[in-house]
C-alpha cells in the first residue's frame, strides 16, 4: 500500500510539531505548514493525498485555503480541524469539499482513523476516474474488429 502523504496546516508551530511526530509514528510520510501560502507552495511540490486543515489562521483562514486546494487540487481530501469550532463553520466547510470537521484536542488515534478513511475515499475516487478513463479509451473487441475491417 502506497504511503499516505498527509500534510498538516496550523499557524500553531508546537501543535504541528507535536501532531506530525504522532502521525509519523503512525506510517505517515507528513508534511507541515504554517500558512496557507506555505501550504499551497507545498501542494504545487508534492502529491499530498490528505489535509488536516486548521479553521483560524492569521491572512488566509482555512476556509478560503479549502477553497482554493479544492480549486487547484480537486483530488486533494481535505479535514478541518479548529479549537473554536461554530456550526457555521462547519457547514461551510464541509459545503465547501471538507471530507471531515473535527474539534481540538482530538484524540490521535481518532485523527489517523479520520485520515485513512479520507484516504481511501481518495483512492475509491482515482479508481472511478481510472475506469472511466480506460472505458474512454478502450473500445469492446467487437468495435475494435469492426472499426479494423476485413482481414483483420
Amino acid at each position: 500500500m502506497e504511503d499516505i502523504k498527509l500534510m498538516l496546516v496550523d499557524d500553531e508551530e508546537r501543535f504541528v510539531r507535536t501532531t506530525s511526530k504522532l502521525l509519523a509514528r503512525k506510517g505517515f510520510r507528513i508534511f507541515s505548514a504554517l500558512s496557507g501560502a506555505d501550504a499551497l507552495h507545498i501542494l504545487k511540490g508534492h502529491n499530498i493525498h490528505v489535509v488536516v486543515l486548521d479553521v483560524k489562521m492569521p491572512g488566509m483562514d482555512g476556509i478560503a485555503l479549502l477553497k482554493e486546494i479544492k480549486r487547484n487540487f480537486p483530488l486533494v481530501e481535505v479535514i478541518m480541524l479548529t479549537g473554536h469550532g461554530t456550526l457555521e463553520s462547519a457547514v461551510e466547510g464541509l459545503k465547501s469539499g471538507a471530507s471531515d470537521y473535527l474539534t481540538k484536542p482530538i484524540d490521535i488515534e481518532d485523527l489517523t482513523a479520520r485520515v485513512r478513511e479520507a484516504f481511501e475515499k481518495r483512492r475509491r475516487l482515482e479508481e472511478k476516474i481510472r475506469k472511466a478513463h480506460s472505458n474512454l479509451c478502450v473500445k469492446s473487441p467487437e468495435a475494435t474488429v469492426k472499426k479494423a475491417g476485413p482481414g483483420f
